[in-house]
């Protein structure tokens, strides 16, 4: 089985690459309703990736729904891919979506939101282990925006995928995290 990063990435991205997309509605839904049981609903402050359709990645349109059914404050990002460093903002009625060159939909604007005020953050992924390790597309911009956040921030992965037993070839630098939600599974670490 692969084991490390550059392995596993393309493991996963083929896997990714045949849902269909009743497959990634039907997965993305379940994976809302265990976000749900997560001891996470006293914070106010909830990042959320935007997905990428093209990469086939995790709808989040459902968890959204579950923020504002809370009224929660949902803070959504803008990647500047010169610096791989991340700006934030909050997503409000008002604020504009629109698609960068890497088809990431993105805020057009809105008010900035800083790093350390951020409680909560679904974090995008291909794959994790069992250890809460986890391997995005390698360019670091999570693992920076992450290492911004305070300590006790709560780190969620989503993944359509169960866990693999370990990444080999992890940094001091990948932040883990505290929990992964796939479709029928939370893992804690």
């Amino acid at each position: 089985m692969e084991t490390n990063k550059k392995e596993l990435r393309l493991h996963h991205k083929k896997l990714r690459a045949g849902l269909s997309i009743d497959d990634i509605e039907e997965k993305s839904l379940a994976i809302a309703n265990e976000v749900l049981q997560l001891p996470i609903w006293n914070k106010s402050y909830y990042h959320v990736f935007l997905p990428i359709e093209e990469q086939k990645e995790v709808n989040t349109e459902y968890i959204l729904h579950l923020l504002s059914g809370k009224d929660k404050e949902i803070v959504v990002s803008k990647s500047d891919f010169e610096t791989r460093k991340m700006a934030h903002f909050l997503l409000t009625d008002n604020t504009k979506i629109k698609k960068n060159e890497y088809n990431i939909p993105e805020p057009v604007n809105g008010l900035p939101v800083p790093s350390e005020t951020i409680e909560v953050v679904f974090v995008p992924l291909l794959a994790f282990d069992v250890f809460g390790n986890r391997i995005g597309y390698g360019k670091g911009f999570y693992d920076k925006f992450l290492a911004e956040c305070k300590p006790e921030t709560i780190k969620i992965g989503l993944s359509f995928f169960e866990a693999v037993n370990q990444i080999d070839d992890v940094f001091e630098s990948d932040v883990k995290l505290d929990y992964c939600v796939t479709p029928g599974l939370v893992y804690k670490f």
